[in-house]
């Protein structure tokens, strides 16, 4: 049986508050001496990271190899080895831990590097300011860093992804402080980082705006140390006074002067919180509680100890133990103090006496049944709050024994805290070493504790978690699978170039199988082949690519991977127009212009589609680009359309008469394309000779750019008629297209003498109904009528109707006896006068 909960306990403030002192470990040999380390903690129950201070062991001479090689140890809180490396990146300024158990190591230079706990690393730096002042010194938080350098300003980090840092308010510093420490911004009511700095005997707070003299008197204080919630300050000054204050340093709060304390030895070692409500004050072998109204508990340890705060109390480990003391939760004493009368109190006092069949259980829960339900509650919450299984199976079998008194009791709180205390149980366990408290699990979260035992590769333990608490262990499949390909290394088999790696089918086959085993879950195979690419496994990424199902995370790594075809093989099957458009600009950026031709042309079939887009893609934006594709490809007929869509809408001369032959040279390449390469040839002799009109015009008259037909009426209208004759010839222009260009053209600049000799000077090809109809049409009437006589006799009476002149009608019809045509068109006369002098006329034809 364990010993009694309140066996720990120790009163404070005339026993009304009571703290405990749990042992989470036995940790004897398993640490060095703590004394001769620096140390940082990581809270939460994590690890230790210890490197052997250097400045103990010198005596005389003071020679330090400043760059010498260092190791840090990691070790967790209950004394196992977890990690150690070597450094040898200059002399290391601070390191620390972030809230992923990371941890961050800074050097003079300003470089950081921040570790995993496989020893895999990330390097960033301060900057180059950082590196040509030097750092001094350093303080890192869960979720950032601040730091001071040579120049005495503060550089601030924020995450740990390599941020550019910030400058600071500048304090105006002339010497580095006495002591300095910062508060987070998750904790600070301004959500931006506070940095506290002894100078002199005031302190100074900076923040990225400003920097201010708080005007205390009575330091220098040699330790500074903000509670967890950033509400609170424990300040230790030069003669040993313990002053505790508000962080807005309006209140003073308490005040403890540690020379008073018997048993200690030298100087004070640490000054940390325990919670929010208490301080822990630290020498070799001594830790003091300092309460709220400077009363103490003191605890002896064996040799030097090393204090870390908690949300919920203070770890410390010693030489041979490592202990959690912390104030009793209220749940707790509610129920264990002496002489409790708490309904929860009273329900596990009722559920012993049923335990021992005393009829007393019965008469408890009658006395408390208006409370029961808070009772039930009471003794879950102190469930939750026990380190030890029995205390927490003894609590839940009351709160289950009260719940059986309730008709309407939601049991997911009962359920949920059992869930939790196993979960807590196995990772408290030594060979784990997470001491984490109730309070902490449910601060940090089920996932956080996950990636925490993953990052340990403690796999099984984190998969059995997650599917324990039914959360998804896709976080834990993934880190597996990562920490799989590092651990495995391909090994060849056969000779020469039969030789395959069967470790990276078997790796991938092992992977593979395992997500299928656990329902397929939805884990990005890309993520984990983009791991086996950076550790240099190329084809174990790309045969984990085959089994990702999302084409826009495989071909991102294929081009990394430098799998150009594939990639592009990979876009196209995705039919993601976006994606194709994606990869084929990536390889147009990155690869020589033949090299990304030949890998579109030996594509085939299969990437036919993407040799579609890519000239859609150049037509629009890069028409270079599409001639070189043409021409790579050996397009002769395509490059020849470019080539004369492009000349349409050129505006030099040159330039166009140049890309005209350049059609005419491809189409002639093309046996099947005579034609067309005859008509290109045509169309450059036109250019030249509208080149040489344009000359002899002196540039009055614009002739580039227009067809056979335009550039004979444009010589026309300008009385170039030789010209015009010549270019008839040269372009051999049908007589008849060639008789009505001109006919149009005399007609549009009124050149009617021009126009009758043009017309006598041979039979026309075209009749001269064209040229009445035509000069009718523009309204010229009256020089129509004299080539109606030269027309066909039958259709004179009709033209003559249509020049309006109803006279010669009149007399044609009575020419030709055809008194049925006088009767058809005399109804169309315009007017009755005419039509009177046309009926006299068919009269006359009786």
């Amino acid at each position: 049986m364990s010993e009694h909960p309140t066996t720990s306990w120790q009163a404070m403030q005339n026993g009304t508050v009571f703290y405990r002192r749990q042992q989470l470990y036995s940790i004897l040999g398993k640490l060095p001496d703590l004394g001769d380390y620096i140390i940082a903690g990581c809270r939460y129950g994590g690890p230790l990271a210890m490197m052997r201070d250097n400045t103990k062991l010198i005596a005389v001479g003071r020679v330090t190899p400043a760059h010498a090689k260092s190791q840090i140890q990691v070790y967790s809180s209950a004394g196992e080895g977890l990690l150690l490396f070597s450094w040898d990146h200059g002399r290391i300024i601070r390191f620390g831990w972030t809230l992923n158990e990371q941890l961050v190591v800074l050097n003079e230079e300003g470089v950081y590097r921040v570790y995993d706990l496989q020893g895999e690393y990330q390097q960033y730096s301060l900057g180059t300011e950082a590196s040509e002042v030097g750092v001094v010194d350093a303080r890192i938080y869960e979720n950032g860093m601040v730091a001071l350098t040579g120049s005495l300003t503060l550089l601030e980090v924020k995450g740990w992804e390599g941020a550019r840092p910030m400058t600071l308010a500048n304090p105006n510093l002339t010497d580095p402080p006495m002591s300095w420490a910062i508060i987070p911004p998750d904790s600070n009511i301004s959500r931006h980082v506070e940095v506290l700095l002894s100078v002199e005997n005031t302190i100074y707070t900076v923040d990225n705006l400003e920097s201010v003299d708080q005007r205390l008197s009575q330091g220098p204080f040699t330790h500074l140390s903000p509670s967890p919630n950033g509400k609170s300050l424990a300040l230790l000054n030069a003669s040993g006074t313990l002053l505790v204050i508000s962080s807005d340093f309006q209140r003073r709060m308490a005040e403890f002067d540690t020379l008073n304390v018997p048993s200690a030895q030298g100087n004070v070692k640490q000054v940390e919180w325990c919670g929010n409500d208490a301080i822990v004050v630290t020498w070799d072998s001594l830790a003091v509680l300092v309460g709220p109204f400077a009363d103490t508990l003191q605890y002896y340890y064996v040799g030097s100890t090393f204090a870390i705060t908690e949300t919920d109390g203070v770890r410390i480990l010693g030489t041979d133990v490592c202990d959690l003391i912390q104030k009793v939760p209220s749940s707790t004493l509610s129920i264990f103090r002496p002489g409790s009368t708490s309904p929860a109190a009273i329900l596990y006092d009722a559920w012993e006496s049923f335990s021992q069949r005393s009829p007393k259980s019965d008469e408890s829960i009658r006395s408390i049944r208006p409370e029961l339900a808070t009772a039930v509650d009471g003794c879950i919450d102190a469930a939750g709050q026990e380190w030890e299984p029995y205390w927490q199976r003894r609590l839940l079998s009351a709160a289950k024994f009260g719940q059986g008194f309730l008709d309407l009791y939601d049991p997911t709180d009962f359920i949920n805290m059992g869930q939790t205390l196993k979960v807590l149980n196995a990772v408290r366990f030594y060979e784990i070493g997470i001491p984490l408290t109730y309070a902490q699990y449910s601060y940090t979260s089920p996932t956080h504790l996950i990636s925490r035992l993953t990052s340990r590769n403690m796999h099984l333990l984190a998969l059995r978690i997650s599917t324990f608490l039914s959360l998804k262990p896709d976080v834990v499949l993934k880190h597996w699978a990562s920490a799989k390909i590092m651990r495995t290394r391909p090994v060849a088999s056969g000779t020469g170039k039969d030789a395959e790696l069967d470790s990276d089918d078997e790796v991938c086959r092992l992977i593979v199988d395992k997500f299928k085993q656990l329902g397929d879950v939805e884990v990005s195979y890309a993520e984990i082949a983009k791991r086996a690419w950076e550790v240099g496994r190329t084809g174990l990424a790309t045969k984990l690519l085959d089994h990702e199902k999302r084409a826009s995370d495989q071909v991102p790594l294929l081009l990394s991977m430098k799998e150009d075809r594939l990639a592009l093989q990979k876009a196209v099957d995705s039919g993601d127009t976006d994606l194709v458009y994606q990869v084929l600009l990536h390889l147009h950026k990155h690869l020589t212009l033949g090299s990304f031709f030949r890998l579109i042309e030996d594509g085939g079939e299969q990437l036919a589609p993407a040799s579609r887009l890519l000239q859609v893609y150049a037509r629009e934006q890069d028409r270079d680009m599409l001639r070189d594709f043409y021409y790579s490809d050996d397009r002769r007929v395509e490059s020849a359309v470019l080539a004369l869509e492009e000349a349409s809408h050129m505006v030099d001369p040159s330039a166009r008469i140049a890309a005209v032959k350049s059609a005419q040279k491809f189409f002639s390449e093309d046996k099947d394309r005579n034609f067309e390469a005859k008509m290109m040839d045509e169309y450059s002799r036109l250019l030249t000779l509208q080149q040489q009109l344009e000359a002899e015009a002196d540039g009055k008259v614009v002739f580039f750019g227009q067809s056979v037909n335009e550039t004979i009426r444009t010589c026309i209208v300008n009385g170039m008629l030789k010209r015009a004759d010549k270019v008839k010839s040269d372009f051999k222009v049908p007589d008849k297209r060639f008789w009505y260009t001109k006919l149009y053209a005399l007609t549009e600049v009124r050149d009617f003498e021009g126009l009758d000799a043009f017309s006598k000077s041979k039979r026309s090809p075209i009749g001269y109904e064209s040229f009445v109809r035509h000069l009718v049409e523009k309204g010229h009437n009256k020089e129509a009528v004299a080539y109606v006589a030269r027309c066909d006799p039958p259709k004179r009476a009709d033209l003559y109707a249509e020049c309006d002149e109803w006279r010669m009608v009149g007399k044609e019809c009575k020419d030709r006896g055809d008194k049925a045509k006088l009767e058809q068109l005399r109804k169309k006369c315009p007017n009755s006068l005419i039509a009177r002098e046309l009926e006299q006329i068919a009269i006359s034809m009786k």
